[in-house]
């Protein structure tokens, strides 16, 4: 029973795209793996006849070569506008629920429950399960809300890595305050971090690294170029996602571009390290 989490130092910084590379990266050193993310909100849903889950998870089943269930993602929370959503459990429909309603009364108990026995299930079947978070796990202001993060890396014991999105500018500042902000107790899950979206020569972040190191104590593990690349988009954040039809064609389509991801950050993360860190 091993886990691995990816979270990051905001919305958008990757960590779906690296936790779909990394469960083909293990599913072809022969670990049977299977993604999970407790709580997605999305609009953008993998539908069966049965149930209905986040695309994003769909797409990282298929890059494990696992089943396509709902206990990838056993919460999915789809916006509906000022602050209602459509709540799905385990694949089906539960209610439409305020954000208040949902944070008060719902997340904490049922949420982290249904959560949790998701999550137990795939460990226990399931050499490997790659967890992503959600957002930041320095939201101080929901922490005691958030299911997605820094709870689910406890209940798992997960170690963690925290990617970060440098095209964006200001990301080893996000590194040093996403470590500053969290409990004592959820820093020690942290092992590393990821540079994503890179341009340019390597050698000009050196120092940074280092200082990083210095701060933290943990290593960068890996620099991710900035590419091009054609997987369906999580949710609207990006203003290009729509919707796919899950035919033969796009399937193709999907399992190439996988391919191609984890070609490239498995030759630019040290995944020696990390397998050492599940071991």
């Amino acid at each position: 029973m091993k886990s691995l989490m990816i979270q990051g130092t905001s919305s958008g910084s990757g960590k779906t795209t690296l936790v779909a590379a990394l469960c083909r990266i293990f599913a072809d050193k022969g670990f049977s793996v299977a993604p999970f993310k407790s709580q997605n909100m999305s609009n953008y849903a993998y539908k069966t006849k049965d149930f209905e889950i986040s695309r994003a998870q769909a797409i990282q089943a298929i890059a494990a070569r696992c089943e396509i269930t709902p206990n990838l993602n056993p919460i999915l929370l789809k916006p509906l506008g000022n602050y209602y959503s459509n709540v799905y459990l385990n694949g089906k429909m539960f209610k439409k629920m305020h954000a208040t309603e949902y944070y008060q009364k719902f997340v904490q108990t049922r949420g982290l429950n249904i959560a949790t026995k998701s999550l137990k299930f795939l460990q226990k079947n399931y050499d490997l399960v790659i967890l992503e978070g959600a957002g930041s796990p320095a939201e101080i202001n929901l922490e005691k809300y958030d299911i997605a993060n820094m709870k689910m890396a406890e209940i798992s014991n997960s170690s963690v890595l925290l990617i970060t999105d440098i095209d964006r500018g200001g990301s080893f500042a996000s590194i040093v305050g996403t470590m500053s902000l969290l409990d004592k107790r959820y820093q020690k899950l942290i092992k590393g971090f990821v540079i994503n979206k890179f341009r340019g020569d390597i050698n000009i972040l050196k120092p940074g690294f280092k200082k990083i190191k210095e701060i933290t104590k943990r290593p960068i593990l890996g620099t991710i170029p900035m590419f091009d690349f054609d997987l369906p988009e999580e949710d609207s954040l990006s203003g290009k996602a729509k919707n796919i039809t899950w035919n033969k064609k796009n399937l193709d389509k999907i399992e190439s571009e996988i391919d191609k991801i984890s070609k490239l950050v498995n030759s630019n993360l040290n995944i020696t390290e990390i397998v050492r860190m599940i071991s």
